[in-house]
């Protein structure tokens, strides 16, 4: 059998299901790649889909949100998620892995990682010629997860409803999980301190829906958070790409 007729063989008894799948896997694999260069692990971004889940789940208790957060919807948030912060990949590793204070000309390029992520998903959706719902989602949160209710985010300032619901679902589940995961530049904070600094941030920050929803199953995200933690292994691996990273531009 040629490779042309293997590959059609394969094309034409492909499931659904398993193309879905397979589309989750290539999505996380290559958002592995993009967390690589920044302090976030694997794990990270199974415990982002799990919070993005559970959020999902108690807002659809709602009525003003069950009707936008289908069953199909929220599979489609959740397969999204991993490359919320895609766009990291164009900020420079001098930026990105600074271990001081961003001057404010380096504030100003790390925030453009929001319409980089947006605008590749744009371009590449234009070149093939494709566009889904599923796109459409990855767009959104991409560009504005950081967003803030009260409108002091960016990259446009929205704020209140202009932000897309699927970016202030992201948006608090990214929070909480900086908080309390430890970086190889600091530690993080207990799950308590993180539902109080959560809790602070309700109208301004954050959605109010958003917060009313975290707190009431909080502690669900802290078994996720419990459940997924960065291994030793996991930090070890970023403390020596880091460290390799920050040696190649100081020789730069």
């Amino acid at each position: 059998m040629t490779s042309d007729a293997a590959s059609s063989s394969v094309s034409s008894t492909l499931d659904p299901v398993d193309a879905l799948r397979a589309t989750q896997v290539a999505v996380f694999a290559l958002a592995t790649l993009a967390e690589m260069r920044d302090s976030d692990t694997e794990s990270h971004m199974l415990r982002m889909q799990r919070y993005v889940r559970a959020l999902c789940a108690q807002l659809q208790t709602l009525p003003s949100h069950a009707e936008v957060l289908t069953p199909t919807y929220v599979e489609m948030l959740v397969t999204s998620v991993p490359i919320y912060d895609m766009g990291t990949v164009g900020i420079p590793d001098r930026i990105l892995l600074k271990p001081g204070r961003l001057t404010p000309d380096e504030v100003a390029i790390m925030r453009t990682h929001t319409t980089l992520g947006h605008d590749a998903l744009a371009r590449a959706e234009k070149t093939l010629g494709h566009v889904s719902p599923l796109l459409t989602i990855a767009k959104e949160i991409t560009l504005c997860h950081q967003e803030k209710w009260d409108g002091s985010g960016y990259p446009k300032g929205l704020w209140g409803a202009q932000i897309p619901l699927s970016a202030r679902i992201v948006a608090l589940a990214d929070v909480y999980d900086a908080l309390i995961s430890n970086k190889v530049y600091k530690d993080g904070v207990s799950h308590d301190k993180a539902v109080e600094i959560i809790g602070q941030g309700r109208g301004s920050q954050f959605d109010p829906d958003m917060v009313d929803a975290f707190l009431a199953i909080h502690e669900e995200f802290r078994t996720i958070a419990q459940r997924h933690a960065d291994t030793d292994a996991d930090m070890q691996q970023k403390i020596e790409y880091m460290a390799n990273a920050i040696a190649e531009v100081a020789v730069i």
